[in-house]
């Protein structure tokens, strides 16, 4: 997500705690919210994919193919 997008979602939260939103003002917040969580989901997946967990029994395990690869993720 750009930095612009990100300046939008607290310029329209910060007015709606001083003079309330529009309804289309509350739609576009809802948008860009629901875009920045998606954004923030995927870059974490994306790190905890990268991550080799090394088991008791010394084998080493990829997170992201043991977890990520998944069907439906």
């Amino acid at each position: 997500m750009d930095q612009q997008k990100i300046k939008r979602i607290n310029e329209l939260y910060r007015k709606s705690k001083a003079e309330g939103l529009t309804e289309s003002e509350k739609k576009e917040q809802k948008v860009l919210r629901r875009e920045y969580i998606d954004s923030f989901k995927r870059n974490l997946r994306g790190q905890l994919d990268n991550i080799d967990i090394k088991e008791k029994d010394g084998t080493v395990v990829n997170l992201g193919e043991k977890y990520g690869n998944k069907k439906g993720n």
